[in-house]
């Protein structure tokens, strides 16, 4: 017989003396069955760190080290070292948007609301170490270690770090996007592993997770696939298929590589509540704009003294937020925005805060769509969804577009050998969420003659912002690859002026590409023209260029959109390539095929 009391009795063991009686009495039971009952073992759960370690922001001679706990602790470390014989103590944050919900996934719950029925708060710690004095090129082994309140230490286990590498060194980035618990993303990283070995960095190109307060999606759901987990090879998420079940673990990724992450639409939160579960909060982004109008006519009941960290914390809580996101994660960005730029090797990133709010493209009468507003919600205004506004303005003359005219015109932009530039929204797709343009929905207001009014949204071609004023400005500056995710596809277009776009979102599933056999579901009887097939925008997607895949037809397939097969990219430094691999996720045996490749020149 094995006695085993329940995890969560370890994680918030000790929070209270109360609790830690009752796991003393506990274990002392236990103790007293054994010497009872000759044959009784008992299973002791080691107390654990909520993650391993993770790497972000490497400089010349330093990088942080991050990592989570369920407890403050009195003190946290990092030792580095052949032999560890290095320290350097952590500061400790506290999450303070972190919670559960009915729909979590999370110990004995399956998103039925058996322990969370409504919103709870739940208490996660983050520290972060500075390592210094590193020197370019030379990796250093490192653990870290949490002390709890009652003197018990916490270690994981070794790994290593290194500095930002010098230019000419030879780099494996993987370039990822879209894993939002996935059903093939945990399979997608233990390939990576498999096939590549050790990467050096990691850029993703947004949507880490689906609910970005919900915590159990970054640490611990109970289906094995939280985004730590599948990124540090802690996974243990069951694919089940014709083939059978097969169990896949992620790989140890981000604990020897930095991570530089973007925020897609699914790391932005919508209006707080305390009431609402956090799936309706995600979906109830409010533009800005119209939270701040509704401030101004009701300031001086909400913030009477005229508090600017009220005003803007109103502003947050009644529109949107990234929070969560911005405190799990170091930007590189002295100003606290959304959006950076960063050295790595031979290569200047630019990641841009380019998302809009996701509304369906149903346009039935309970949609609260891309389109339309609910006809059950047109007299009451503070209920619609403004269709699919954009959290962060990217028009000239906007901070963001002059911040990004700064750094294209920079030496560290100008004299790298690599530019990238990464964000969320796709340019040139063709999956679904490329349609409609991404530009601010213009409201048009209808009346049917009999008091009633419908509420439309239009999105005008020719003032999509990624086409318009973006794409035009990275031309001209020699960026040679744009990088994004949002339509979990793979596909890529190559623009007349050589620059390279690369959509690698296929990672954990599809929702498919829209040829003339799978066309958009689009309006036909507005304004606007929206494209139903192909991209809008006016590129032809490239086909692979070393094994496409063919349909039925015998003919190669310029795109990758799958629930079996799963595909990951790799840009190596050395030679300036983007190799892109798939395999079957079907068969965990099979290698990995490498599809596809282009250099980067």
């Amino acid at each position: 017989m094995i006695l085993t009391p329940p995890p969560e009795a370890f994680k918030s063991a000790l929070n209270t003396p109360r609790k830690l009686g009752l796991l003393i009495l506990l274990f002392c039971c236990s103790l007293c069955l054994i010497f009872l009952s000759p044959g009784l073992s008992v299973m002791v759960f080691p107390p654990q760190l909520l993650t391993d370690p993770f790497l972000q922001v490497p400089t010349t001679n330093s990088v942080r080290v991050v990592w989570f706990t369920e407890f403050a602790g009195i003190e946290h470390r990092v030792e580095y070292g052949e032999k560890g014989e290095n320290r350097v103590g952590a500061t400790t944050m506290k999450l303070s948007r972190t919670q559960e919900d009915r729909r979590s996934h999370l110990g004995s719950q399956t998103e039925d609301g058996s322990v969370y029925p409504n919103p709870t708060v739940r208490e996660i710690w983050r520290h972060e170490a500075e390592i210094t004095g590193l020197t370019p090129g030379v990796r250093v082994p490192y653990s870290v270690t949490s002390v709890r309140e009652d003197q018990v230490e916490i270690k994981s286990d070794r790994f290593t770090l290194a500095a930002n590498p010098e230019p000419g060194s030879n780099l494996k980035i993987l370039l990822t996007s879209d894993y939002q618990l996935k059903p093939m993303t945990a399979a997608n990283l233990q390939k990576v592993v498999e096939t590549v070995g050790r990467v050096d960095g990691v850029f993703h190109a947004g949507d880490l997770i689906n609910v970005a307060d919900r915590a159990s999606e970054w640490f611990d759901d109970n289906r094995g696939n939280a985004f730590f987990p599948v990124l540090q090879g802690r996974a243990q998420y069951n694919f089940k298929s014709e083939s059978g079940d097969h169990v896949y673990t992620g790989g140890q990724i981000i604990q020897h590589a930095p991570l530089f992450p973007t925020i897609g639409n699914h790391e932005v939160m919508g209006r707080f509540s305390t009431e609402k579960d956090l799936s309706d909060q995600f979906e109830d982004a409010f533009p800005r704009e119209i939270a701040h109008r509704l401030y101004q006519e009701k300031s001086e009941e909400i913030n009477p003294e005229d508090s600017p960290v009220l005003r803007d914390r109103w502003l947050s809580d009644n529109s949107f937020n990234t929070t969560t996101f911005n405190e799990i994660f170091n930007l590189p960005n002295p100003e606290g925005k959304n959006y950076y730029a960063v050295t790595f090797g031979d290569v200047r990133l630019v990641v841009l805060y380019i998302t809009n709010i996701w509304r369906t493209p149903n346009l039935g009468p309970k949609a609260k769509g891309r389109y339309q507003e609910r006809a059950e919600d047109l007299t009451q205004p503070e209920k619609w969804g403004y269709g699919q506004h954009i959290f962060e303005p990217i028009t000239p003359g906007s901070p963001q577009y002059q911040w990004l005219e700064q750094e294209l015109a920079s030496s560290d932009f100008t004299e790298a050998k690599y530019k990238i530039v990464m964000f969320h929204h796709p340019p040139h797709s063709l999956g679904g969420n490329v349609v409609p343009p991404y530009t601010n929905p213009v409201q048009r207001l209808e009346s049917d003659g009999m008091g009633r009014i419908t509420v439309r949204y239009e999105y005008p071609q020719d003032q999509d912002y990624i086409i318009r004023d973006v794409v035009p400005l990275l031309e001209s500056a020699g960026v040679q690859l744009v990088f994004y995710g949002h339509s979990h596809l793979w596909n890529r277009f190559i623009s007349p002026s050589g620059m390279h776009f690369l959509e690698a979102s296929n990672v954990g599933n599809s929702y498919g590409a829209h040829d003339e056999n799978n066309p958009r579901e689009v309006p036909e009887n507005y304004q606007e023209t929206y494209i139903a097939t192909g991209d809008p925008n006016g590129l032809d997607p490239v086909v692979p260029t070393l094994v496409p895949l063919l349909d039925d037809n015998g003919q190669p397939l310029p795109y990758l959109a799958s629930n079996e097969i799963s595909a990951f990219s790799i840009f190596e430094t050395s030679t300036g390539m983007v190799s892109s691999y798939r395999f079957d996720a079907r068969n965990p045996n099979a290698p990995a095929v490498k599809f596809d490749e282009f250099k980067l020149k």
